[in-house]
């Protein structure tokens, strides 16, 4: 195997981004979480000793079940009970460490776990249709100002596909680039995208146990995107989309 493509060459590329990190120059590690105003009025969600109606499923089942859906239910919505069950298989945190670093329900490198999530919600209990994004450390939803259309104009910057119009909510994870490079420089981008897997194929098994179905969108626009969501596209950024809704039952 030619040395260029073999484990030295990967052992010398990695050390090397990794001196770049922030952490190799004895720079402030960063926040935990993106900040928000202190006199924002937040959402609690159920804690998950709370979620007494999320059935159980066996995890083989749920993985034979799962298949990608792009039509769902519309005249059925999520509970908030259901949403906060997705919200803490996904991105849920368990401890706080005096790191201080969070560990979550999903793997991720160096428990970065670098990433924020927005909600564009459509259908669900007790929430105002619109753009939220999910508080972990204090299991809440913060209200995002966003324009009144804001499920047809990410519809439009993800190729204009449908499923996102019909989608009970959708999920946005946006990537947070300075907490995952601040460990391990630029070879932090590919695991920003081995994280996203990880924190998506969650959500896919977590659905099923609901009734729910979802379709993983990596094809769009991230000019757009980003610019709709109002994210700057290089220090935070769009890495995966994913619509979720009641699934359709069984046609006879």
């Amino acid at each position: 195997m030619p040395e260029k493509h073999g484990y030295q060459f990967i052992k010398k590329t990695y050390y090397s981004a990794m001196e770049d990190s922030g952490e190799e120059q004895k720079l402030p590690q960063p926040p935990l979480e993106l900040d928000y105003p202190a006199k924002a009025s937040l959402i609690p969600l159920p804690e998950p000793e709370e979620m007494t109606h999320i059935p159980d499923i066996e995890l083989r089942e749920a993985i034979e079940r799962r298949k990608t859906a792009r039509r769902y239910d519309e005249s059925q919505s999520l509970t908030l009970e259901e949403l906060s069950y997705l919200l803490w298989i996904t991105q849920g945190v368990r401890q706080v460490t005096e790191r201080p670093v969070t560990f979550r329900n999903v793997p991720s490198a160096g428990a970065r776990h670098a990433f924020e999530t927005y909600l564009v919600v459509n259908r669900v209990d007790g929430l105002e249709p619109g753009l939220y994004r999910f508080i972990a450390l204090e299991n809440a939803l913060l209200k995002v100002d966003a324009p009144q259309d804001i499920t047809q104009q990410v519809s439009d910057a993800c190729l204009k596909q449908q499923q996102i119009i019909r989608a009970a909510v959708t999920f946005i994870w946006v990537a947070v680039t300075e907490r995952m490079y601040w460990r391990y420089g630029e070879r932090g981008y590919r695991y920003l995208h081995l994280d996203a897997g990880h924190v998506c194929q969650n959500l896919y098994l977590g659905a099923e146990a609901i009734g729910c179905g979802t379709c993983a969108i990596a094809a769009y626009d991230d000019e757009m995107l980003n610019s709709v969501l109002s994210l700057d596209g290089n220090d935070l950024w769009v890495i995966y989309v994913a619509p979720l809704g009641k699934r359709l039952p069984p046609e006879k």
